[in-house]
């Protein structure tokens, strides 16, 4: 059974938005209707994200179209917000890269193997999920992980004609725009390269993208602070950094190396929260039980300390390493997992949208020499 836009929207007029005392099609709030034999798809626009009618909101809009429509037609509503901007205020030289980009977003993690990459790619699948337009650069040139976690290993970027100039087409799956060195080399060849040759690497993927209108785009870092952080924030001004670790003591001391260089002298990049990762582990047979396997609270307990926003504290369960491995990363899945995937990306919004509303715009860094940034 198939129904026409002008029947959604005639079914959603009955669903009023308690703020306006208006209905949320008179208000303009329902955009990219989708419609197919089966499901309902369409996007609710919130003024902000973190809107306390937001779930309510989603339900009744559901019920709006089963009591109208039919009950037997699926129908999904994704919450999202007009994207606010970290960049209003950029100097013109700033623009020519990435000029179509809202919001640049750098996950970063102060040691290897915590799973920064697996938070980056969930995190842009969560964002992308909203409605937002998703952009991805796996800027972990000797490690990139990427492709195989999106499941694109075999594919490979074109390139593309825009006016005088080649650029190199993101690869796109699941809603987010993609680029990684890993589609420029075998995946079982290993990458030695000098810091000049991986800082040369990140600038093409930053500058030869046909990234086109984004909301934001994700950097997923190398581990440690070194040439990689400082060629992005020479090269654009980033809005805000995330920092991913475990709660080991020896995770949460190379986490605390991460916040001093964004927050360094001639740096000063705004640090939107962190994430706790492997907070805790859960068996699938005992979803309710908790084993802290690398300590308790070691980085719930850092954000407390340097006053900074904890996004979310994720747990060790098996099908985010499976999900990782297959190319189905686990927010797609049905599964308590995803939730909390959710919520940390609701979070991770939040924190975007605070932050833009509260501080100036990131400049991108003038930087002469390493030794006065307090990274090292």
């Amino acid at each position: 059974m198939a129904f026409s836009k002008e029947q959604i929207l005639e079914a959603l007029k009955q669903v009023n938005f308690p703020e306006k005392q208006q209905d949320i099609v008179t208000l303009n709030m329902v955009e990219n209707i989708e419609i197919s034999d089966e499901k309902i798809t369409f996007s609710l626009v919130f003024p902000q994200f973190n809107n306390p009618f937001k779930k309510t909101m989603k339900k009744a809009c559901k019920e709006a179209i089963h009591s109208h429509l039919s009950t037997d037609i699926e129908v999904d509503v994704l919450a999202t917000s007009k994207v606010s901007v970290g960049r209003i205020d950029a100097k013109p030289e700033d623009k020519k890269v990435l000029p179509g980009v809202k919001n640049i977003i750098a996950i970063a993690s102060g040691k290897g193997g915590v799973g920064k990459s697996t938070m980056a790619v969930n995190l842009a699948i969560g964002l992308a999920k909203t409605g937002a337009r998703v952009g991805l650069i796996d800027a972990d040139v000797y490690g990139p992980s990427m492709p195989k976690m999106f499941g694109v290993e075999g594919e490979r970027p074109v390139i593309k004609r825009f006016g005088d100039k080649d650029f190199i087409e993101p690869i796109e799956k699941y809603g987010v725009k993609m680029l990684s060195i890993g589609f420029f080399v075998k995946p079982e060849d290993a990458l030695i390269w000098r810091g000049a040759m991986a800082t040369s690497a990140l600038n093409q993927l930053i500058s030869e993208g046909f990234w086109g209108e984004l909301d934001y785009m994700l950097i997923d870092l190398p581990p440690g602070t070194g040439d990689i952080h400082l060629t992005m924030v020479q090269a654009v001004p980033v809005t805000g950094a995330v920092i991913v670790s475990t709660p080991q003591d020896v995770a949460v001391a190379d986490a605390i190396k991460g916040i001093s260089m964004f927050r360094a002298n001639k740096i000063e990049v705004p640090i939107l929260g962190l994430i706790e990762n492997m907070a805790w582990f859960t068996p699938e047979e005992l979803p309710l039980s908790k084993y802290y396997i690398f300590g308790k609270n070691g980085v719930k307990d850092l954000a407390f300390r340097y006053d900074l926003p904890l996004l979310g504290q994720i747990p060790l369960v098996q099908s985010i390493r499976e999900g990782s491995d297959d190319g189905k990363p686990a927010i797609l899945s049905q599964s308590i997992i995803a939730e909390e995937f959710e919520k940390l990306t609701e979070n991770l919004i939040q924190h975007i949208e605070e932050r833009n509303s509260k501080l100036a715009p990131t400049k991108i860094v003038e930087i002469t020499n390493t030794t006065g940034c307090g990274t090292h």
